[in-house]
């Protein structure tokens, strides 16, 4: 089970990368709880395919946030596709 501080971590970084996310792709945003949600994901999306490319962009929040921003984007431009058809 998480403990509360990683919850809130983990929620401040989708927060971040969900709202970057929604800056990058833009016209992407949806409101303040599904961008947390799309960071979120975005976060499992970032860090599984940065694993099976082997690129490590560093440890702690930044690289966090960095690595769940590029899910992050990903999510949105499929999402976005989606979307027009």
């Amino acid at each position: 089970m998480f403990e509360l501080n990683s919850l809130i971590a983990l929620l401040v970084v989708g927060l971040i990368a969900g709202w970057l996310a929604g800056k990058i792709v833009q016209g992407s945003g949806f409101g303040i709880v599904a961008n947390i949600a799309v960071g979120v994901i975005g976060a499992f999306i970032g860090a599984y395919l940065l694993t099976a490319l082997g690129i490590h962009i560093g440890s702690g929040i930044v690289g966090a946030i960095i690595g769940a921003t590029i899910g992050a984007v990903i999510l949105l431009v499929i999402v976005s596709l989606v979307r027009r058809k």
